[in-house]
């Protein structure tokens, strides 16, 4: 816990312990490699990769994904599709949240932790000390595992932006998708969404069809001219083909016909696009309409407007909703307040932010969707996070927004003091602002073995 105090929280949760002690080592050696922990460029793990015998080349079928918001739900959903029909899958996303091993599932399980270890280690070992980024390296193990044991499909999420990404590196994907683009990342990816983009638009590739989930005007125009002067084909979300939630139903339609599809598994109106794109790459794969339907009902990506248990957090009010998710930039922000108003519509509850952020973000931009939703904000520090902005600046920030907001000196104390007035309806509480948040209280929450 950050600050004093945590109660019985931090009683409860003090002896969590992170990933595995020899994997902590071999990660944290790798992190010195280069002075950077983001710089783009695909000369490093381009000469990596040569060296380990450029595993890249001997993927199956991939599946590559890049976009702002949503790739990681969308990518979940395309494989609870695919492993639906009988597939097996070799998935590699980021960043983590519990541990590490989270990054490279093998045929739809978690990595080993002495495999991962071998691999990072040789990883190392072909590297030769030369400069290269921690997710250059950690990419380059992940496709190496995946070129030794491979699965039907490779599912591959972008890391940051998609031209100069380190997972950008196989020559002839069978399909890419790119989720919905809006702000983030901007000092590395460009300040206008057309800018940003263009950067997505790099996973493009000669004759590879590619998924486009509805985008707005200006980086979809973008999007059509990069795959126009590649020449990969696009699957245009609004225009080939769209879905909506009807009746409590996924209704999905493109130029095949129209599906009645059970609703998605994980909350929120937003995730009725990201299946939309999940089921229209399934469409394009020759996935079956059964196993369309357990994509969306199936999936599962945790921090994802996560409910947790209030019995997690002794001190909790009584009765409190407790809902945990990563979203930090302004789109995710909108979406989030989108479905805390509709539970508001359901069942009105004063409503609790506790947020966290990074530097790298923009509270006031992120909660501005939240004016006249929130009762209050109570900002934290993420702990063991150096480059996490402090209680006081994430509480001016939504000051900014038009929110009250106050510092807390931890999770645990922010929960307990979301106490609803005298005649108030139990709390709704959400926890949010930045994946670090999370994946630190997932870690204590349910700690790894």
């Amino acid at each position: 816990m950050s600050g004093g105090g945590g109660g019985a929280l931090a009683s409860v949760l003090g002896a969590a312990t992170g990933a595995a002690a020899g994997t902590d080592v071999v990660l944290e050696r790798l992190m010195t490699l280069h002075p950077k922990i983001i710089d783009l460029t695909l000369d490093r793990v381009w000469r990596l990769l040569h060296a380990l015998g450029d595993p890249q080349d001997a993927l199956p079928r991939v599946v590559h994904v890049a976009g702002t918001n949503g790739k990681g739900s969308t990518l979940a959903m395309i494989r609870a599709g695919l492993e639906a029909a009988g597939l097996t899958t070799n998935v590699y996303t980021s960043p983590h949240l519990a541990r590490f091993n989270e990054r490279i599932r093998l045929s739809g399980a978690l990595i080993g932790e002495d495999d991962l270890i071998a691999l990072l280690e040789e990883c190392e070992a072909a590297n030769g000390g030369e400069p290269i980024t921690f997710f250059e390296i950690t990419t380059a193990a992940a496709l190496l595992a995946f070129a030794r044991r491979p699965a039907d499909v490779t599912l591959l999420e972008t890391g940051l932006g998609g031209r100069l990404d380190a997972t950008n590196v196989v020559a002839r994907p069978e399909l890419t998708a790119i989720t919905p683009i809006s702000m983030d990342h901007m000092q590395y990816l460009g300040d206008t969404p057309e800018k940003i983009a263009f950067e997505k638009a790099g996973i493009l590739k000669p004759d590879a069809p590619c998924i486009l989930s509805p985008q707005d005007d200006g980086p979809l125009g973008v999007l059509e001219a990069q795959a126009a002067r590649v020449g990969a084909p696009l699957i245009v979300g609004g225009r080939d083909f769209a879905a909506w939630e009807e009746g409590g139903r996924l209704v999905y339609q493109d130029e095949a016909g129209l599906l009645d599809l059970p609703p998605p598994s994980l909350p929120g109106p937003h995730q009725i696009v990201n299946a939309g794109a999940a089921v229209a790459a399934l469409r394009a794969l020759g996935i079956d309409e059964t196993a369309c339907a357990a994509a969306a009902a199936g999936a599962q990506w945790p921090a994802r407007l996560q409910r947790l248990a209030p019995e997690h957090f002794p001190g909790a009010p009584e009765g409190a909703e407790i809902w945990l998710d990563g979203g930090h930039n302004d789109a995710a922000g909108e979406v989030l307040a989108r479905h805390m108003a509709a539970l508001g519509d359901r069942r009105p509850a004063p409503l609790t932010l506790i947020v966290g952020m990074l530097e790298s973000k923009d509270p006031a931009a992120f909660l501005a969707g939240f004016q006249g939703l929130a009762r209050e904000v109570r900002s934290v520090a993420i702990p063991d996070a150096a480059a996490s902005l402090t209680p006081k600046a994430v509480a001016a920030a939504a000051a900014r927004a038009g929110l009250a907001a106050r510092p807390a000196p931890d999770v645990a104390s922010a929960v307990a003091a979301a106490a609803p007035s005298p005649g108030d309806a139990a709390p709704r509480i959400l926890i949010c602002g930045s994946l670090y948040l999370a994946g630190w209280l997932l870690r204590r929450l349910d700690p790894p073995s």
